[in-house]
């Protein structure tokens, strides 16, 4: 797909508030942040002919079905991701592109699972059953396991890991959307109690209701609409289904395929990388993805933490909207809509000076992973 993924491009962003929206559901919200997205693109709604959306978490909300007549359209080709993280959703948009299914595609989420008090305390995926009997009813569980195998591992302190949370918290500070802003240091985070050992709250994604969409076409149409188009490079994904079958489940390794890959397509090297999104519903998300992709060698990543690395200033700014640990849990569709703004130049207080490329990074927990290479370059 790598030819394919070079002739796309994401022409406008939307999104909503974030904390507590409770009087509208998920897909009123999600059409709120379409229509930003459509008028960010500066397009007619009209020609629209291709709409992917993503459930809300655990529920049976934001079906295409459900949204279309909310947004007025009759699209050529409509489906919807029942884990239609913004990776997943983005990377079916090329494909659809790419196969002739349609030109124009809107992707939307919608969420209220602060105000709905939706339950995560539940174990996902095909080995639930296994999880459940473990007593591992949270991600949180084998979120813990995952940094104590690196601890044994590498060596890796609970201080070097707490600089990911107050890394994201600097960042979140510039950024008004976001809903924790309130200072967090190194010092306050290690004084926080054990949600499970050695992770604590502000290593676990909060819970926020809110809205995001992105627009995606064809880069030949994108050089006439309003906003500079931002280009995917290239694309690449991995899946680790087996689950528990999988050789040292809880490190991940898998992830370094899909970097392998990504690289490979994209023409790009970590070194190349102005700006990365790395998904982190936990803090471990994001120490296992530094390593992976490459910034770092493998069992290095808390020192490369605690030099400052990913902080405001740093070698590799890393979630520069403060991530699902600070700004708002929207199934990776923030870090998109941050990307796309900092490549254009529009990250206000928190812009990256000269940021050109940027990796945009998803796991859906243990299962599966994808990733792109953006970038305000179209590949040649």
């Amino acid at each position: 797909m790598s030819s394919g993924a070079a002739k796309v491009a994401i022409v406008g962003v939307g999104t909503t508030e974030h904390g507590e929206i409770p009087h509208e559901s998920p897909e009123e919200i999600a059409v709120r942040a379409a229509v930003d997205a459509i008028a960010d693109a500066g397009i007619e709604k009209s020609s629209i002919d291709g709409l992917i959306t993503c459930k809300a978490p655990l529920t049976t909300h934001g079906t295409d079905e459900g949204m279309g007549p909310l947004l007025g359209i009759n699209p050529a080709y409509s489906t919807t991701l029942d884990y239609g993280m913004g990776a997943f959703s983005l990377h079916l948009a090329a494909m659809a592109i790419h196969s002739g299914l349609a030109s124009t595609i809107l992707l939307t989420y919608g969420t209220k699972s602060r105000s709905a008090r939706t339950g995560f305390a539940r174990p996902i995926g095909g080995a639930s059953d296994w999880l459940r009997l473990a007593g591992l009813v949270h991600v949180a569980g084998p979120a813990a396991m995952a940094v104590r195998r690196h601890m044994h591992l590498y060596g890796t302190t609970e201080e070097q890991i707490g600089w990911i949370s107050v890394a994201q918290r600097e960042w979140a500070r510039m950024n008004p959307r976001a809903v924790f802003r309130d200072p967090l240091s190194i010092s306050d985070y290690l004084a926080q109690p054990y949600i499970v050992a050695p992770l604590r709250r502000s290593d676990l994604t909060l819970i926020s209701d809110g809205g995001a969409a992105v627009v995606v076409t064809t880069a030949e149409r994108a050089t006439d609409l309003a906003q500079p188009p931002v280009h995917m490079l290239g694309m690449a994904q991995q899946s680790a289904i087996r689950n528990e079958q999988n050789a040292d489940k809880l490190m991940r390794p898998w992830l370094g395929d899909i970097a392998t890959r990504l690289y490979e397509r994209s023409g790009v090297r970590p070194d190349d990388v102005d700006v990365a999104y790395l998904q982190d519903g936990t803090s471990v998300w994001v120490l296992q993805m530094l390593e992976w992709y490459g910034f770092c060698g493998v069992g290095e990543a808390g020192p490369f933490l605690a030099e400052g690395n990913t902080r405001p200033g740093g070698s590799l700014p890393v979630n520069t909207h403060g991530g699902q640990l600070s700004e708002s849990y929207t199934h990776n569709w923030m870090h998109l809509y941050e990307a796309v703004k900092q490549l254009r130049g529009d990250g206000g207080d928190r812009q990256v000076p000269g940021a050109g490329v940027a990796l945009h990074a998803q796991t859906h927990d243990f299962w599966k992973g994808a990733a792109t290479i953006l970038s305000t370059r179209e590949s040649a």
